[in-house]
């Protein structure tokens, strides 16, 4: 939200750069392209918003969202609407967007995959989070179990790119820069394991195939259990 130090209005020049980042953004996310939102937060900060904040250019872009859902259009998914949006802020907001030609978004929406919803979100997580006891379940051609994507991207960031179960480097980097490691529930979801950050792991490819067809699988998993200490066994 707008701080004490930024007592001057936004200018056009500035609503203008905010919203064609998040159309930026938006493009990314429709065609599953990943993306760093605070990355993008800074970029700003570092040109055309270099007297905003970055929870100053944080609470524009959830206002953008609160516009363009009003506008039955797609949002940015992290970007939750803003509950509070002046009708003049609005009102710019909804002139820019509409001379960005945004209703080609509308036409251009699709339906959300399940590869889309359970890929890696950005989540700026300070403390652990809650996750789910009984995971519910999605129908679709083969039933999956739903995912908790903040328990997913904790336990990811926490790994800080080690592997958790050999406790070597991430064999490689994703195209973001980020290490690629695969969260494991350490008792499975199908086996009414707990989607929370106690029942899972970040591992390498390698480490997570050996916890499912390794003939020393049970061995293994014990040994993670004895070395990743918030992990219980329920």
């Amino acid at each position: 939200m707008d701080t004490s130090k930024e007592k001057s209005g936004w200018s056009d020049q500035e609503l203008e750069a905010s919203v064609d980042a998040y159309l930026k953004m938006l493009r990314l996310q429709q065609s599953d392209q990943t993306f760093k939102k605070s990355v993008v937060n800074q970029h700003l900060r570092e040109g055309p918003l270099n007297r905003r904040s970055a929870s100053s250019v944080e609470y524009r872009m959830q206002n953008i969202s609160a516009v363009m859902e009003r506008m039955g259009l797609p949002q940015i998914i992290g970007y939750v609407s803003a509950k509070n949006i002046g009708t003049k802020i609005e009102g710019r907001i909804r002139k820019i967007l509409t001379d960005r030609d945004v209703e080609v978004f509308r036409n251009s929406q699709k339906k959300i995959s399940l590869t889309t919803i359970f890929r890696p979100l950005e989540f700026e997580l300070n403390s652990p989070p809650e996750g789910i006891l009984s995971p519910s379940r999605i129908s679709s051609a083969s039933t999956k179990l739903a995912r908790v994507l903040k328990i997913k991207n904790w336990v990811l960031d926490q790994s800080r790119g080690i592997c958790e179960g050999c406790n070597r480097a991430a064999p490689f980097l994703k195209p973001d820069g980020q290490p690629y490691l695969e969260v494991h529930h350490v008792k499975h979801l199908a086996n009414h394991g707990t989607d929370e950050i106690s029942n899972a792991v970040a591992l390498c490819p390698n480490c997570h195939r050996r916890c499912h067809y390794s003939n020393d699988s049970k061995e293994f998993t014990a040994l993670i259990y004895q070395n990743v200490k918030r992990l219980k066994l329920k």
